[in-house]
């Protein structure tokens, strides 16, 4: 198979990590006779050093070209970017506010998983961890609070800012459809998450999501104001199967989920439409604070790319061989600086090693 993808090094650690998954995929191509061409597409930072905008109308078409894209991380850092003095349509995460919305990526899956190897790295207790945890988010990407009407203002003499949140029932029934599918798949329970008791978008929220549930016998599915949820997520983990919600919601959930793991730098990501086509990307940010150093952790940007093969080109095996290859690393004893607690570095078999050692290990299990 001959797979055309968009590159999106970005900014900070992401052309580090980036690199890594490239050769991961080029590969698992190798093995199983699959070629892998790549085409470098600005956005972010990057972009508007070289263009003066986060995203050019250039960089969408090439995108929507691509089969898929693969993206490492936007940004840099807030309080001493000149990036960050600029308005904020022209800041950098506003070019992936753009291209989420150009290229309709409405559905977000976030895993959070608890590698059995990295459970030391887990700050849960070892009765909470019990055999681990294994959960999708499933994040609505393009509507609500991100995308709604903004404005400041001086109403009677005061600043004023106000942000709209907005859904309407076709939104969220695309997305509640998605996660129920993906449940399917899995073990078959989906925990709403909403603030009912107090939003109309959520009261609609969970209004759409029970008419869905109908279509679905198969799966148990339950709601969960998001307070109830945050708190869940710490105190019984493994409770989760898919975590369906909005996009802010999504937004903080995903990011307290993939610290329960240990570290964000494990956990990966896909942004979906009604097609094949899909946007992959770590969870985690741009770090500039190491970038250049060799040390971040390309893991999460590799297990993207393996989910890249399995929802956009259907190449589970080859998705599975990615997958078993982190995990043997992992067993080996191999750990970036990320996921190497203090008392695994007191054992004999851990290995700490940089960006670039982990991609080669990963190949060579491969």
């Amino acid at each position: 198979m001959e797979c055309h993808i968009g590159v999106i090094s970005g900014d900070g650690i992401g052309p580090e990590i980036v690199a890594e998954a490239k050769k991961v995929l080029d590969k698992a191509g190798e093995k199983y006779g699959h070629s892998f061409t790549y085409q470098d597409i600005l956005m972010g930072g990057c972009s508007i050093d070289a263009t003066g905008v986060p995203l050019t109308d250039e960089a969408i078409a090439a995108a929507k070209a691509s089969d898929a894209v693969l993206m490492g991380s936007i940004g840099g850092n807030t309080q001493t970017s000149p990036w960050y003095k600029l308005a904020p349509e022209l800041r950098p995460e506003a070019g992936l506010l753009k291209l989420r919305k150009s290229l309709n990526l409405f559905a977000n899956l976030r895993p959070a998983y608890l590698y059995e190897e990295l459970k030391e790295a887990c700050p849960l207790r070892d009765d909470i961890i019990g055999d681990g945890f294994d959960m999708m988010i499933m994040r609505e990407l393009t509507g609500g609070l991100y995308f709604g009407a903004r404005k400041t203002e001086m109403v009677d003499g005061v600043i004023t800012a106000t942000d709209t949140l907005t859904y309407n029932e076709n939104e969220i029934r695309r997305i509640a459809k998605r996660g129920f599918d993906i449940a399917m798949k899995r073990r078959k329970k989906v925990t709403s998450v909403d603030k009912a008791n107090v939003l109309d978008s959520s009261r609609l929220w969970r209004k759409v999501v029970e008419e869905v549930a109908k279509d679905y016998p198969e799966v148990t599915y339950e709601h969960m104001l998001v307070d109830n949820c945050a708190m869940q997520l710490v105190k019984d983990p493994k409770q989760f199967d898919v975590i369906l919600t909005e996009n802010m919601f999504g937004d903080i959930l995903s990011d307290e989920a993939s610290m329960v793991t240990g570290s964000i730098g494990m956990l990966s990501s896909a942004s979906l439409n009604d097609t094949k086509f899909g946007l992959y990307e770590p969870s985690g940010g741009s770090a500039p604070d190491i970038a250049g150093k060799g040390i971040a952790n390309p893991i999460a940007t590799i297990l993207s790319a393996a989910m890249m093969l399995r929802y956009t080109f259907d190449l589970d095996k080859e998705a599975d061989t990615i997958e078993a290859a982190v995990k043997q690393v992992l067993k080996d004893g191999y750990r970036t600086i990320d996921i190497m607690p203090q008392e695994d570095a007191k054992k004999a078999y851990v290995t700490q090693v940089g960006t670039s050692q982990m991609g080669d290990l990963i190949c060579e299990r491969i």
